[in-house]
């Protein structure tokens, strides 16, 4: 296939693109930065510098292309509308990347038992997220779902806390290098409250394995969780004072006056819970990852 990939610069694009080369894909890459642009050439990857913004080039590639995945921005909805509109009555894919912080509870720290499944998504659910800001992502999840009544073969993937080195010209995960920056700013690993909140995980190369899955089989309007086991931040903490040989973990209060990341980042990321389970990638795409234990890989790549 021609596939247009968005953010192709980034963590999780630049790590599917890589992965559909391989698979034998032409892929053209939508990044915002030129400067990125020979790195894409260089991966085989067909630089398209543009942004989301760009409404009339984001068309016209769509409809060129014999796929489409929006792995740049989950909560961009004019950019959806616009690949929606390009891609109505084609029949072709749209692959929407999404993050399982939709579903989660800010605890402080505090460990929560609530695990969500696929159906929260599903036509009917009286299921709404708690937050304005999750909110809006999952009403862009429900569109481009909705979109397979349009003739797009739509899908969304709903990725957890995703691990692992990037293979793109992004080389690391959000949530880990949040935790990394603030252990070598401040000489000490920290993590919110006592640290017992829970992340469903994945590593990243199993992410981009269900991203070409998901390209070739999906069937149109279907949700997807994307994970492969769970940890606590503690221990995801204690994982990284071990492998940087730093002190640590320490409990931090957002209200503290040292603040080392933003109160709201720190509540509703690092100090929240999101437990998923992704039932439907094994079941319906044959998805079988390979990488199990974020800690394990903390221990032993992390540098």
């Amino acid at each position: 296939m021609h596939v247009l990939l968005t953010g192709a610069s980034g963590y999780i694009g630049g790590t599917v693109a890589v992965r559909l080369r391989q698979a034998g894909h032409h892929v053209s890459g939508l990044t915002r930065d030129p400067a990125k642009a020979g790195q894409l050439a260089r991966l085989g990857i067909e630089p398209v510098v543009g942004s989301l913004d760009d409404t009339d080039l984001l068309a016209a590639r769509a409809r060129r292309a014999d796929a489409v995945i929006n792995a740049a921005d989950s909560d961009h909805r004019a950019a959806v509308e616009t690949l929606i509109a390009a891609l109505a009555g084609s029949g072709k894919p749209l692959i929407h990347t999404s993050g399982s912080s939709t579903v989660g509870t800010g605890t402080e720290g505090e460990a929560s038992e609530a695990v969500h499944g696929e159906d929260v998504l599903d036509p009917g659910s009286a299921w709404e997220p708690d937050h304005p800001i999750r909110a809006a992502r999952v009403a862009i999840d429900r569109l481009v779902l909705s979109a397979a009544e349009r003739g797009v073969r739509s899908a969304v993937l709903c990725d957890s806390l995703i691990y692992g080195h990037g293979r793109g010209p992004g080389r690391d995960s959000v949530l880990i290098a949040a935790l990394v920056r603030q252990a070598r700013a401040g000489g000490v690993v920290r993590h919110v409250g006592p640290g017992r909140n829970i992340w469903s995980t994945v590593h990243v190369d199993d992410v981009a394995d269900l991203y070409l899955l998901a390209l070739e089989k999906t069937p149109p309007g279907t949700f997807y969780f994307v994970e492969n086991g769970e940890e606590s931040f503690g221990a995801i903490a204690e994982a990284v004072a071990r492998s940087l040989g730093l002190p640590g973990p320490r409990p931090w209060d957002p209200d503290a006056p040292d603040n080392v990341w933003d109160p709201r980042f720190a509540r509703h990321a690092l100090g929240s819970n999101s437990r998923v389970r992704a039932r439907r990638a094994r079941e319906l795409l044959g998805w079988h990852p390979r990488h199990r234990s974020i800690t394990d890989w903390i221990l032993r790549e992390l540098r």
